[in-house]
């Protein structure tokens, strides 16, 4: 049985970096810890203004590893600069990591952030835009609504208003060839432990719902082959419980009256979606910004065929092909084109 939360698997890709920004370690503090970060900004120019580069889930190693070099010169060749930095417990960040931080802590993160940019009089920081994939698309809607002064936001593989990791699920066991009658099987135990675990039912309870669950092949690659602790179902329970259940779905509501906060929302958005994308519905979350952004914002969407999570080019776009070292890692034609035209007409 696996945690309930969103998987989001990093936008991860390394290139040569050019000679068009200069770099520089910039930290700030949260929480009283403090995260590093870098800072890359336009050489021998003003910057038209700071994009922070929120993170989906899992651990980090961004400014170390130099993660999207692609995506950050792309953003610096329109003449922004760029902030991203590691997650609490990562790199040479303080702190201890929390897999379960939930999307509203991390948007006041997001906006301690912007407020150091500021207080520090960064080059461009009077102008914020705002950039991330997956969980990022419940994190930036948060601080849009709470700071009030965000110039754009660029929304990757973006998330509807409830935990996704059914959809995942169900999407990678069809690749792994089994049955619609097992998948449902499998999938229909995943959201039983989910009500076991919701409703405060113990440790035992849970463990003797989900029989096939646990001995799928890809849920124990997916756990590294082992099933959550006690103590583990136990801490997360506790906030679990807080959450609320879709009466539907029985899937658990990331954030309420998401419909509202996306529907409040008047500036920019630039909506990025892989068509084989096999960790977000992206064509429900689609759906969802044009019934809610497209009232009141300049919305452009656009897709690209034959692409996964990562808008990276694909085969199943399942997950464990992002594992898959005989693949070439590209970026589906047209992504970093389409950002950069979108950031040119701003």
């Amino acid at each position: 049985m696996k945690r309930i939360v969103t998987i989001s698997i990093l936008f991860l890709i390394l290139t040569n970096v050019t000679a068009q920004s200069n770099r520089q370690i910039f930290d700030f503090e949260f929480e009283e810890v403090l995260l590093n970060g870098v800072l890359n900004l336009p050489k021998d120019q003003k910057p038209k203004g700071i994009v922070i580069l929120v993170h989906g889930s899992g651990e980090t190693n961004a400014v170390a590893q130099e993660w999207y070099l692609d995506i950050r010169e792309t953003f610096v060749r329109a003449g922004y600069g760029i902030y991203m930095w590691d997650k609490m417990g990562c790199g040479k960040s303080g702190g201890t990591f929390d897999y379960n931080q939930s999307v509203h802590n991390s948007a006041l993160e997001v906006i301690a952030a912007i407020r150091t940019l500021r207080e520090k009089q960064i080059p461009g920081s009077d102008t914020i835009g705002l950039y991330g994939g997956s969980r990022a698309g419940w994190i930036n809607p948060i601080v849009i609504d709470q700071f009030k002064d965000i110039a754009f936001w660029v929304s990757v593989s973006g998330v509807d208003d409830k935990e996704n990791f059914g959809y995942l699920l169900k999407q990678n066991l069809r690749i792994d060839g089994l049955p619609k009658d097992s998948i449902n099987l499998i999938v229909s135990e995943w959201k039983a432990a989910i009500k076991i675990h919701h409703s405060g039912g113990s440790y035992e309870s849970a463990l003797n719902a989900t029989p096939n669950l646990r001995k799928n092949d890809f849920i124990l690659r997916f756990n590294n082959g082992s099933t959550i602790t006690e103590d583990e179902y136990y801490s997360y329970q506790k906030t679990l419980m807080k959450e609320e259940l879709d009466a539907e779905t029985g899937l658990p509501i990331i954030i309420r009256d998401f419909e509202t906060i996306l529907s409040k929302v008047r500036i920019p958005v630039l909506a990025l979606f892989g068509e084989t994308d096999m960790n977000v519905d992206w064509k429900k979350t689609k759906l969802l910004y044009e019934k809610t952004l497209a009232k009141n914002t300049e919305l452009e969407i656009k897709s690209f065929p034959n692409c996964n999570h990562n808008i990276q080019e694909c085969e199943t776009g399942g997950f464990y092909e992002f594992q898959d070292n005989n693949l070439p890692f590209k970026r589906c034609d047209g992504f970093l084109e389409t950002l950069e035209g979108w950031l040119d007409r701003r």
